[in-house]
């Protein structure tokens, strides 16, 4: 699957890891040839790295929007093979990168223009990235029809409801959603949508959102220990 924005000539491909279910994003700026990744999954470090090759792109840069506890990032890997640039939230506790992204920070490659929003509480590093004000990619912030958890990693339900409710929901309604994860079938959604049919957040009080929160009893993901560490060195364990 491949979105592709002819006006802005720019391409958006999801790219999908099923073990951890996360959602890799390529960019791909058609006239300059230069690739974008976000959230990159070591596992398929050799399937993202071909197929942008096999395109006659060359990759840039890699982004995380937070420090993974269910996968780890190949940014590391993607970095010494392709000589590209990584960027990481500045909270993130990672050294390794070249660039910490802060609040409205930008980042521009050809036609991909991506604005930071720091949209804490599933972590306090995570960040969401909008796309030429047209498109989201929203991390573990927000999921199509859910949201990330908030019970490890300093999680915190009232940042995650600010950050949901006042960044991401002041975006206009027909602002294409790009979620970090999916374990439904869902690729993306609208802002619009969530607002309006997202069972954790639409028309819920904050007090009704921490109860949701709080009563998830969802089981520690497989390779926290692991990946944390991990991401802090940009994947790279040496």
């Amino acid at each position: 699957m491949i979105n592709t924005d002819t006006k802005l000539g720019i391409q958006i491909k999801p790219l999908y890891d099923f073990e951890s279910g996360t959602w890799t994003y390529l960019l791909l700026d058609i006239k300059s040839k230069q690739a974008v990744l976000i959230d990159p999954v070591i596992e398929n470090l050799d399937r993202d790295l071909q197929l942008i090759e096999t395109m006659e792109y060359k990759l840039v840069a890699t982004i995380e929007t937070h420090m993974h506890a269910d996968h780890i990032t190949a940014a590391g890997e993607l970095r010494d093979k392709s000589g590209c640039d990584s960027y990481v939230p500045h909270l993130s506790g990672a050294s390794c990168a070249t660039h910490f992204l802060k609040e409205n920070d930008t980042i521009s490659i050809g036609e991909l223009n991506l604005k930071v929003l720091h949209t804490p509480g599933h972590t306090p590093c995570s960040i969401s990235l909008v796309l030429n004000e047209m498109y989201v990619f929203t991390g573990d912030t927000l999921f199509v029809r859910g949201c990330g958890r908030t019970d490890f990693q300093g999680g915190s339900a009232d940042s995650l409801y600010h950050s949901i409710t006042k960044k991401l929901f002041s975006l206009p309604d027909d602002t294409i959603v790009f979620p970090g994860h999916d374990y439904k079938g869902f690729v993306s959604s609208t802002i619009g949508e969530e607002k309006h049919w997202n069972p954790r957040i639409a028309n819920r009080t904050l007090e009704d959102f921490k109860s949701i929160m709080d009563n998830l009893n969802l089981p520690e993901p497989k390779k926290i220990h692991e990946a944390v560490p991990a991401n802090r060195k940009c994947g790279k364990m040496i």
